[in-house]
């Protein structure tokens, strides 16, 4: 069983393995840093955020110092998608964003899919509104009419 992590990440339930959700890469196990199963470019930060002031006239241009801030891009060995991105310090080891308790996930993901008919839904369909509103078409723009479909008395 299949669980969507992020838009690019989902965990096998039952081999707890990472996957890539674009092309089924394993990206190793799910009670792991999924990052230690990613390609890493480490990326000089100032070809994201150049230097807004000259840097020959200037000492702080307000782009990141390499020295100082690290800009880590992780890939899909797979695919080659962008899984993730992260700033940090020069040598800092890959950030551990994600650690879920993996036995309450299975647990959970079987009671999902006994609600859902045997299958866990995609994240894309368990979306919407928590609050819906009616929907209007009034602009009240000041032209001197409206745009409302409803007749108005005359």
């Amino acid at each position: 069983m299949k669980v969507y992590i992020t838009e690019y990440l989902a965990i096998e339930l039952e081999t707890e393995r990472w996957q890539c959700r674009r092309c089924a890469e394993d990206l190793g196990s799910a009670r792991d840093n999924y990052k230690r199963g990613l390609l890493v470019y480490d990326r000089d930060p100032r070809e994201i955020h150049p230097p807004l002031l000259d840097p020959t006239r200037y000492a702080y241009t307000f782009a990141p110092d390499p020295a100082y801030t690290a800009l880590l891009e992780y890939y899909c060995p797979g695919c080659g998608t962008m899984v993730e991105t992260e700033y940090t310090v020069p040598g800092h080891p890959p950030t551990r964003d994600i650690d879920l308790d993996i036995d309450s996930l299975q647990r959970k993901a079987r009671e999902w899919a006994a609600e859902h008919g045997g299958r866990i839904p995609l994240p894309e369909e368990l979306q919407r509104p928590r609050n819906p509103r009616a929907h209007t078409h009034h602009h009240g723009h000041g032209h001197g009419h409206d745009h409302d479909t409803a007749e108005q008395p005359a």
